[in-house]
């Protein structure tokens, strides 16, 4: 018997989508570049993902090993100096308060690598000097650029730090004289990227309006399924935002056909959103008995696991009368 209703995992179903190379390339186009198509999708292909590496001490070896999310080699023109530059991204569902460190240790351990095959290479070669040999590269190696964008999905605002110094408790006098680390950060939320790609227009315009809390769950979803109506957005797009903000779908009224209602989509976009129905029917016998406001929150909170907050939305938005 096929799953009625299949939560997509956040992280798998953005992978499968950022692995599209014109997508991709439009991404980083959009970010770096203000829209200029200077990165093509032909130009790119897929790398490994796999960071580990050796960490050796005077006294010991320790391995380290780490995973991105993607990344992709892009080979470049001659005219900038450089052969190839790698390009990384991270999908965070979630706020991470150590991010500029963690995407300093991705960066670090793609550079490692390239180290440690440059020195393996080096190992049978001839005509090294001692400071080359010890080195373990030569004077005139030069290792492939890296570029990491982090991409945050989640409700609330990016309110974490963005550089490696926003981590730190720095003394003004020396602030100058440590090293930092600069994250690259991408909203979901912002909608203002210079897109040339439909489907990444529809992405973000589509999680802007999802993560958009000025208006009631209703009136969030209602936009959202008018403006993919309107948009005719691509079903890979639709799942993608489905997984993204943790809707379920429902694939009886979806999956199977190519042009479905997208009110299946966006039915329970937010967690909170799978007890609509109930916060109704509490709300509804609440008023028919006469309790007050405060009674009805309760009741909200008790019987649903709420937040206040939540319970508050509930009640303005299925309240048929001042209490």
């Amino acid at each position: 018997m096929v799953k009625k209703v299949q939560d997509l995992k956040p992280d798998t179903v953005l992978k499968n989508y950022w692995s599209n190379n014109e997508q991709f390339a439009d991404l980083f186009n959009a970010v770096l570049f203000s829209g200029r198509q200077v990165i093509r999708p032909e130009e790119l292909e897929d790398a490994d993902t796999e960071e580990s590496y050796i960490m050796e001490h005077r006294e010991c070896a320790e391995s380290i090993s780490s995973a991105r999310d993607i990344i992709k080699i892009r080979k470049i023109s001659a005219v900038y100096g450089v052969e190839f530059v790698m390009i990384g991204m991270e999908n965070q569902e979630h706020i991470h308060y150590a991010m500029p460190m963690r995407v300093m240790g991705y960066d670090y351990s793609t550079y490692k690598k390239q180290y440690d095959r440059n020195a393996r290479k080096l190992r049978k070669a001839e005509g090294m000097n001692e400071d080359e040999f010890l080195s373990g590269m030569k004077r005139t190696d030069r290792f492939v650029p890296v570029i990491t964008m982090v991409i945050y999905y989640g409700e609330k605002p990016w309110d974490g730090a963005t550089t490696l110094h926003g981590m730190l408790a720095i003394p003004e006098e020396i602030a100058e004289f440590v090293n930092d680390y600069k994250m690259l950060l991408v909203e979901a939320r912002d909608a203002n990227l210079q897109f040339h790609n439909v489907n990444n227009r529809d992405l973000f315009r589509l999680l802007a309006i999802l993560r958009d809390k000025s208006g009631t769950l209703h009136e969030m979803k209602k936009k959202a399924i008018e403006y993919a109506k309107e948009n005719e957005v691509d079903r890979n797009v639709v799942m993608t935002v489905a997984g993204a903000t943790n809707c379920k779908i429902d694939y009886n009224a979806f999956g199977r056909k190519e042009n479905a209602d997208m009110w299946t989509i966006f039915e329970e976009t937010r967690a909170e959103g799978k007890t609509e129905g109930k916060a109704e029917g509490i709300i509804e016998t609440g008023l028919e008995l006469g309790l007050s406001e405060t009674d009805i929150l309760e009741r909200l909170q008790c019987k649903l696991q709420v937040s206040m907050e939540t319970a508050k939305e509930y009640l303005k938005e299925f309240g048929r009368q001042p209490v």
